[in-house]
């Protein structure tokens, strides 16, 4: 049983080690005080949108504009802004399950809904789900032509975070759109990092939207913003996610704050996110190079060639000791490499998650090898 008083120091400790770190790769607006929260929102929000308008009441005024160019920006009919995208993905499949008269949804076993919805879609909304395949990737064509159960809907999760933030190539995206459609099935895109797909694809947000029937955004994953996502589609789909929107306790009376922030992040950051995806890129090899001089006998960067600004990196050790070393390289320099690691099979292995935002881009090659060089020093 985990002791909860100790976590909590653990946490807080992590945290501070954090928050007072020069040099990061990625710096999470979750670490910030809610005072800093606050003081940046009220200072930044004028360049968004007008603040002597309104407050927004039950998804009008603020929260209808995000929608409106949300929508926009992915060429979509309409949007609906919902308080969390596991409520967006599970109303987007209910649609679909009543309107194609299927019940059963194709999906990776990786993805959300599998791994961090609780079984709602069966628990709360009667659905079923199969898996086109296993493997740490995105389902073929072939896989899903020759799935064994006529399914209603196929969703895909771009990029697939639990399989190390892997996306297909475009052709082959096109090719498991073209085979669901064979099969008579909708599309539905898991996109909460939708964001920074564009880069890998070589294609704009729109031609990647415009290949699924439905496609959920997050605003706080790639974008840095307070919480939030969006489903948009067609405007009789969203107009019947609406009414199951508030059935299911999102319509919110008041949701300006996490709207404001949605709107920086998209003025802000997702203008940035091609630059990410190249410098994690650098970072990546960087790493494979710094571990290699380090003399660590086994590690692994996954992908080798990130798809996206993020990507997973296995070590040889217990998540606890790279815990340790992680935070007290953070306390003792500054210097914050990696935040958490987690146990992995076979045991003593462990796995942890990096990601390249703005601090990301001032660190060199040189910079990333030897904050590796300093990080194993301390498993030793």
């Amino acid at each position: 049983m985990t002791n909860e008083p100790d976590e909590q120091h653990r946490r807080r400790r992590r945290i501070a080690a954090w928050r007072g770190s020069k040099r990061l790769l990625w710096r999470a607006s979750a670490d910030a005080t809610i005072g800093a929260q606050l003081a940046a929102l009220a200072a930044d929000a004028g360049s968004v949108l007008d603040v002597d308008e309104g407050v927004d009441l039950y998804g009008l005024g603020v929260v209808a504009e995000l929608e409106r160019r949300v929508a926009d920006l992915l060429d979509l009919q309409a949007a609906a802004f919902f308080p969390t995208g596991t409520m967006a993905q599970q109303v987007a499949l209910r649609c679909w399950a009543g309107r194609t008269g299927n019940p059963l949804v194709a999906l990776h076993p990786l993805a959300h809904p599998e791994l961090h919805e609780g079984d709602a879609l069966s628990v709360v909304s009667g659905l079923r789900t199969v898996y086109p395949t296993s493997g740490p990737r995105l389902p073929t064509a072939q896989e899903v032509r020759a799935c064994h159960e006529p399914f209603g809907t196929l969703m895909l999760e771009l990029p697939l975070r639990e399989a190390g933030f892997v996306l297909p190539s475009w052709d082959e995206l096109t090719e498991v759109v073209e085979a669901a459609r064979e099969r008579d099935a909708v599309v539905h895109f898991d996109g909460a990092r939708l964001w920074e797909c564009a880069p890998h694809f070589g294609r704009t947000l729109p031609e990647i939207a415009g290949l699924a029937d439905s496609v959920y955004v997050s605003f706080y994953k790639s974008l840095d913003g307070m919480s939030g996502a969006v489903l948009a589609g067609s405007e009789s789909l969203v107009d019947e996610a609406r009414v199951w929107r508030h059935r299911y306790g999102g319509q919110l009376f008041q949701q300006y704050p996490a709207v404001l922030s949605a709107l920086l992040g998209m003025e802000r950051e997702l203008p940035r996110l091609p630059s990410y995806v190249a410098h994690a890129k650098v970072v990546a090899a960087a790493l494979r190079d710094g571990f290699r001089e380090a003399g660590v006998p086994w590690f692994r960067v996954h992908p080798q060639v990130p798809h996206t600004h993020q990507f997973q990196m296995w070590l040889p050790y217990e998540a606890d000791a790279l815990d340790e070393a992680s935070v007290r390289q953070a306390e003792e320099t500054g210097v914050t490499l990696f935040r958490r690691w987690f146990p992995d099979t076979p045991p003593g292995l462990s796995v942890t998650e990096v990601t390249v935002t703005a601090p990301g881009l001032e660190w060199t090659p040189a910079e990333v090898k030897a904050a590796v060089a300093d990080f194993v020093t301390r498993l030793a």
